[in-house]
């Protein structure tokens, strides 16, 4: 099913994907997961309320990882925004293919 509705990955198709029931009880499963808090900024010690399923491989880059648990954490708007800001109005980020591991520094 996924391939039949995602043939092309276009942005249209993908965004049907999002309106179906099983994107709505996975969703509601990872916000369970994720206690309501943004991983992004608990990374950074910083405790805020998530509201955004945020995909960390996109699925425009590879559907496959669109179901995948794994690749889905929730973070709060101003995350979500810094990491897509063209869908808060702003330029749309250059994205290299490079694989990056962030490490925060904690307060011990």
């Amino acid at each position: 099913m996924l391939a039949h509705i995602c043939k092309g990955n276009s942005s249209d198709n993908i965004a049907k994907l999002y309106k179906t029931h099983r994107w709505q009880r996975l969703r509601e499963v990872i916000i369970s997961r994720d206690y309501g808090l943004c991983q992004e900024c608990k990374r950074r010690g910083i405790i805020t309320r998530g509201v955004v399923v945020h995909h960390v491989i996109e699925a425009r880059e590879d559907i496959t990882k669109f179901w995948d648990k794994d690749n889905l954490e929730l973070v709060c708007l101003a995350c979500h925004n810094r990491v897509h800001p063209e869908k808060s109005g702003g330029e749309k980020k250059i994205r290299t293919k490079r694989k990056v591991v962030k490490f925060y520094a904690t307060k011990e």
